[in-house]
């Protein structure tokens, strides 16, 4: 009973709505829906990065840089850790081939080459742990003002109709005043989960970016030591 008449309240509230009001719920309606898939997109995404973050110490307990390698991309399943020590070692054997090599990343220093390696990859994957959350804070910060426009309509149809009466009447204002409250609400609805979304992928991704540098600082130690102990 309770939802009939709720149901009933909001096709009443929309059929006296102008086409302001429903551009404004259209809006909000669409802002929802893409923030809702980024925001399970990305957190399906940050948990699996979370749980696979370990095989950093298996890497390193790997007999041999092949195994290490092969473990890596099997259990890194968002491919975020794997990507960096493969054009590591990618960037040590094209060091180790200078000779042969016509390439202008072939007349780099073997260390140059490899930092500068590292840090084309870093920005790689940062910019995919960072895709789709610029869409959500900037819905967390209009959404509220995109509702906020639709409870000045509201209220603005409100007195509009106060003014044609000639007299404060309950009937003429409970419509134009409940579409505003219901605007301000779906405003807030948007919004909130957008900026919570937001604020704990943003967390995520510093805790992730923080442990991809120590691996690359890693990497680097590592192939260019190894490089100095081959020659």
């Amino acid at each position: 009973m309770n939802t009939i008449i709720v149901n009933q309240g909001f096709a009443r509230y929309w059929a006296q709505g102008d086409t302001i009001s429903h551009v404004v719920a259209y809006a909000l309606l669409l802002m929802s829906v893409i923030s809702w898939y980024f925001i399970l997109a990305k957190l399906w995404s940050s948990w699996r990065i979370r749980t696979s973050a370990n095989v950093l110490d298996a890497f390193w307990n790997a007999p041999t840089l092949p195994d290490a390698l092969a473990l890596i991309k099997n259990r890194d399943t968002e491919s975020v850790y794997a990507p960096l020590a493969e054009q590591a070692a990618q960037a040590a054997n094209l060091s180790a081939q200078a000779d042969a090599a016509t390439s202008l990343n072939a007349e780099f220093d073997p260390g140059e080459l490899m930092t500068r390696t590292l840090r084309q990859e870093i920005n790689r994957i940062s910019a995919r742990l960072e895709s789709g959350l610029t869409f959500l804070a900037s819905v967390g910060a209009t959404s509220p003002f995109v509702g906020l426009l639709g409870t000045v309509w509201g209220i603005y149809h409100a007195l509009a109709a106060v003014s044609s009466a000639g007299t404060l009447q309950i009937d003429k204002i409970a419509g134009p005043v409940g579409e505003a409250l219901i605007m301000t609400a779906m405003g807030l609805a948007v919004a909130i989960p957008a900026v919570l979304t937001y604020n704990a992928l943003t967390r995520v991704n510093r805790l992730t970016l923080a442990e991809l540098d120590a691996f690359a600082h890693d990497l680097h130690a590592y192939f260019t030591t190894r490089g100095r102990g081959k020659k």
